[in-house]
């Protein structure tokens, strides 16, 4: 059986920021689907910290709906949704437990910080970035600053009508770090 990719699939600015500095991203372009439904299709389960599951309940009353959630949190939460677990601990080791409870892909939705700790821990297989034509000038970073450089190995683009660009990469087979 085939390990369930782990998939940052996420839009950024320009000058590389996920979010305005107040969190908000009404500056994201919605013109067209960009591959989101079918890139929700090859989906079991989603990742996101917990200040990205606050941002994705205001865009719809039940956001990913048919997708299994998992919410990374400081704090004890609970939900009376099946379909939402409240989790803490080493990112690797959760990451392991879900694969264990999927077969499919598993997107890493958000935010900064999270990225932050699934990059450090190498635990990114693909990277989908959707380069929006858009210049914020501040907010919050798709990529903090850390103390190792990391190298991808290149897939593709996609550019489309509204000069958005898709970049896709994976992680290098030469990377070094720890890995599942």
């Amino acid at each position: 059986m085939t390990t369930p990719e782990l998939t940052l699939f996420i839009a950024t600015s320009l000058d590389g920021f996920i979010a305005s500095p107040d969190g908000t991203v009404d500056w994201l372009f919605h013109d067209a689907d960009y591959g989101f439904s079918d890139f929700m299709t090859s989906l079991d389960a989603v990742v996101m910290g917990r200040k990205t599951w606050e941002q994705a309940k205001s865009f719809e009353e039940v956001p990913f709906a048919g997708k299994k959630i998992y919410v990374f949190t400081r704090s004890r939460m609970e939900s009376s949704d099946a379909r939402i677990q409240f989790v803490q601990g080493e990112v690797s080791t959760v990451l392991a437990e879900i694969r264990e409870r999927t077969s499919n892909r598993i997107w890493l939705v958000g935010g900064g910080e999270l990225i932050q700790q699934f990059l450090k821990s190498n635990l990114i297989d693909e990277f989908r970035l959707f380069v929006h034509p858009v210049i914020l000038g501040s907010g919050i970073p798709l990529f903090l600053p850390q103390t190792e450089m990391k190298t991808l190995k290149f897939e593709g683009t996609q550019s489309f009508p509204s000069g958005l660009v898709e970049l896709r990469y994976r992680r290098s087979q030469f990377e070094t770090g720890p890995q599942e």
